[in-house]
């Protein structure tokens, strides 16, 4: 309870808030778990291919989950609309993956890393601990952009902010590529599904209040 009261969280915020992780974790196992045995589609192409394997944007593409925290907090505080909506979206989109990864399971090829640097090393505990599929949409993609999205229009944010998120969110789905995590579709379609999905939820708002 004090570190609800120091975030200024109530308890159904914090529910809020606590609900996607835990849906996050159980549509990516479960769904590994359903297609482990089924033929998974290698989507990589020749631009992927060419795009450069780089171990530093490791940092990037871990230190998205405090750019999910600190986005998703700011959208739950800055209304029920816009919170419900943001959230809303999350489960939405993340019902869509899973569809994907049992109905189209993918993998990739990814980089054989060969050198001992901190960054290499954390690369390696990277493959480890997430297996090359589940990949397409890419729910790092699909999570970040969410962020940016629930925060672009809000007025409350400070533009500086909004702009950086943006940059974030950019940064983060590029690094999906270059510590070869994901392929250029799996990015899009991450991307793409985020802004239906919040479209989508967006227009069931409104038909649900002309009711």
């Amino acid at each position: 309870m004090k570190l609800l009261k120091k975030l200024n969280l109530t308890v159904r915020e914090a529910l809020i808030l606590v609900s996607p992780v835990l849906f996050n974790f159980t549509i990516y196992y479960l769904g590994r778990l359903i297609s482990r045995n089924s033929y998974h589609y290698d989507l990589t192409t020749s631009i992927d291919l060419a795009i450069p394997f780089i171990p530093w944007t490791v940092l990037i593409y871990w230190g998205c989950y405090a750019y999910w925290a600190v986005n998703y907090y700011i959208a739950v505080k800055t209304g029920k609309k816009n919170g419900y909506r943001l959230i809303s979206s999350h489960f939405v989109g993340e019902i869509i993956c899973f569809l994907f990864f049992i109905f189209l399971p993918t993998t990739m090829i990814r980089a054989t890393v060969t050198g001992n640097s901190l960054f290499e090393q954390l690369v390696k505990f990277t493959y480890f601990v997430d297996s090359n599929d589940n990949l397409f949409p890419s729910i790092h993609c699909f999570a970040s952009w969410i962020c940016w999205i629930g925060v672009r229009n809000e007025p409350t944010v400070p533009k500086w902010y909004r702009y950086t998120s943006l940059i974030i969110a950019l940064s983060i789905c590029i690094s999906t590529l270059t510590v070869k995590q994901h392929v250029i579709v799996d990015a899009f379609a991450g991307v793409l599904l985020a802004e239906l999905s919040y479209l989508f939820v967006g227009f069931c708002q409104r038909i649900k209040n002309h009711e």
